[in-house]
């Protein structure tokens, strides 16, 4: 059994074909989705996919190349939000430099509005960071000596000095498609010396297909991929690995293992 804990369903590429991109995920022994939302107006979509499908919960989030489209997002509506019983968690949120889409105070004063919202609901955070691993680590350090903070550094493919900073604040480290690239060697070495009690995977369809299937649009049934890569590179068997990071996304995301 093994947990897609990072992909948007609502996206071009699988929305489409929802019912058959589901159904192929489950037929290589994927048994829960975590749809992740980018922006306010998806937020209905999102959540509505965990409706038809029992197997799907959500996340409520604004995207750092969504943070100047979102100037008046405060924590009230993302609590509220997150009332909804098939949400289990806040973001993806966090700071991203590498393509500068909103500007820098912006993406961090709705990434505090985040971290307090997860904080009041209760609900682990789903963090997005690239080319800004100081001031991510600087901000989850600071909110997490206040307390109530946790959660998932996603599609990670950061140093090993941000994995450390990562796990000594509690969180988890998830790792999608991009570990079976070949050009992911300093990954490879990172993935390998995550605890086995911190570690999800994920695919963050429909982008970033692992090997064998590059080049074609990411699907939820592709984590199987990654899962086998991930634990051949750890000396570990698939078997264990699904269990492990399966264990470890209901841990984290408890709020799905009551709503399972």
């Amino acid at each position: 059994m093994l947990i897609d804990s990072h992909c948007h369903l609502n996206y071009p590429g699988l929305v489409e074909d929802e019912e058959g991109v589901l159904s192929r995920a489950r037929a290589r022994g994927v048994s829960g989705f975590l749809n992740i939302s980018t922006r306010q107006r998806e937020w209905a979509q999102v959540v509505a996919a965990t409706e038809r499908h029992p197997d799907v919960w959500a996340s409520i989030g604004v995207h750092p190349h969504e943070a100047d489209a979102h100037p008046d997002l405060g924590t009230a509506a993302l609590v509220e939000a997150a009332a909804h019983p098939r949400v289990v968690a806040i973001g993806e949120c966090g700071l991203d430099y590498y393509y500068d889409k909103s500007d820098r105070d912006s993406q961090k004063a709705r990434f505090r509005a985040q971290i307090e919202a997860a904080r009041q609901a209760g609900l682990p955070l789903i963090i997005h960071t690239r080319d800004a691993e100081e001031d991510t680590a600087a901000i989850l350090s600071e909110e997490a000596a206040k307390g109530g903070v946790r959660g998932v550094l996603h599609c990670f493919t950061g140093t090993k000095w941000l994995a450390d900073r990562g796990l000594e604040i509690g969180f988890s480290i998830s790792l999608s498609g991009i570990v079976t690239f070949k050009n992911a060697k300093d990954l490879q070495e990172v993935a390998k010396t995550i605890p086995e009690d911190r570690l999800l995977v994920e695919t963050d369809a429909p982008f970033l297909a692992p090997a064998p299937n590059r080049g074609k649009p990411c699907e939820p049934a592709f984590v199987a991929d990654t899962a086998a890569f991930v634990a051949e590179l750890r000396q570990t068997s698939p078997e264990q690995l699904a269990a492990s990071t399966t264990a470890n996304f209901f841990r984290l995301f408890d709020k799905a293992r009551a709503a399972a």
